[in-house]
């Protein structure tokens, strides 16, 4: 399907009640998620592109319409924005079957056309033959599936989803994902997803956009994000638990590589020249870039930043077992991992043991620390 090149479009300004420093781009027929903690302004940016919410400073532009834009005097009514909304707790009206649920979004289209086109929508969300249950007799996941055919009955311009998986199991949830993302490669709208849960964003999501008390930190592809994100707190934002600091002591651009110092030993990380040497620097490393080195076969990869310690956290789930390996002790230099079970039984992985691991130079990305600015950013 050929996407448009106008999808949504927002920049929204306000200092209170409700801080808001945040800005918006998704692309018809795509998935934009917003990621942070509660009270980071997720919601309220749903609310402020539904048009029930009205910032300070802003402009919104969806499908080449402008639905706000302060500066203008350009202020659209909620019931004349093509908006779908789905919210977190369905908000279907109990009296009602699924059928008139859905027929309650039909305002703009002919009273004669609204039944049959209300049963296609519940047929398309798999929804056939539940048109005469209310939401009393459905389940979670029916009453969410409701919730989205009603929302698709407006023919929105764009579709807000906020926290819709949170009421359901997670069996549910993973079938609903499933479906979302067969019914999103049918629809050619922006998309914009609000959830508390970093796994289900990546899942979902073609763009992540991280919050923080209102403003937007960072936004991109998700393993772009996690590889690289943009400072510490967008990194803990996203769950990210190897973040470390680290003074730059020398840059090599032929191998492009840049080396610190940390925890006393030299650490070769991805070249970032636009670091000083002498400088201090944040850095942080994903699990999945930490190997741990076997004792009974020792290989040349082992050579790759060795760092050695004791293990502290030896957890077993499942399949895969999360170590905390403590590389000075006393310090906060432990570093989290995740192996196969199998592959910690046989190395003798308990806490107190010994261990080793190399930390792949390639995912060791180097940061601004807290109090230092971005370099070539403006403070």
């Amino acid at each position: 399907m050929d996407r448009p090149t106008e999808g949504l479009r927002a920049r929204l300004r306000q200092q209170r009640p409700i801080p808001l420093a945040a800005e918006l781009a998704c692309a018809g027929g795509e998935l934009l998620a917003l990621v942070g903690p509660s009270g980071s302004g997720k919601s309220t940016i749903l609310r402020t592109l539904a048009g029930i919410y009205r910032p300070h400073e802003g402009t919104i532009a969806v499908g080449g319409e402008t639905w706000l834009d302060s500066a203008r005097g350009i202020e659209v009514a909620p019931r004349e924005r093509s908006v779908g909304f789905v919210f977190q707790h369905y908000a279907l009206f109990p009296h009602l079957t699924a059928q008139e649920n859905v027929m309650q979004a039909m305002g703009h289209v002919p009273g004669g056309e609204r039944r049959e086109r209300a049963l296609r929508l519940l047929e398309r969300t798999n929804l056939a033959g539940l048109e005469d249950r209310r939401p009393a007799r459905l389940s979670g996941g029916q009453q969410q599936r409701v919730a989205v055919a009603r929302a698709l009955a407006r023919d929105p311009k764009v579709l807000l989803l906020d926290e819709p998986f949170s009421a359901v199991d997670q069996i549910t949830r993973e079938k609903l994902h499933e479906e979302l993302a067969t019914l999103r490669r049918e629809l050619n709208i922006p998309i914009v997803l609000v959830t508390h849960a970093l796994d289900e964003a990546v899942a979902l999501a073609d763009r992540m956009s991280i919050l923080h008390r209102g403003t937007t930190l960072q936004a991109g592809e998700p393993a772009q994000l996690i590889a690289r994100p943009a400072s510490p707190l967008v990194a803990r934002l996203i769950g990210l638990k190897n973040i470390f600091d680290a003074e730059v002591v020398g840059h090599d651009a032929v191998r492009r590589l840049t080396v610190i110092r940390w925890a006393g030993q030299p650490l070769e990380a991805a070249h970032a020249p636009q670091f000083a040497v002498g400088s201090r620097v944040g850095w942080s490393i994903p699990p999945a870039r930490i190997l741990l080195h076997r004792r009974d076969r020792p290989s040349r990869g082992d050579h790759e930043n060795p760092v050695s310690g004791t293990v502290v956290r030896c957890l077993r789930l499942g399949d895969m077992t999360s170590i905390a390996l403590s590389v000075v002790a006393g310090e906060r230099s432990d570093i989290f991992f995740n192996v196969p079970t199998h592959v910690a039984q046989r190395n003798g992985i308990a806490p107190g043991a010994a261990a080793s691991v190399s930390l792949l130079a390639e995912g060791i990305h180097l940061m601004p620390t807290a109090a230092a600015p971005t370099p070539g950013v403006e403070p």
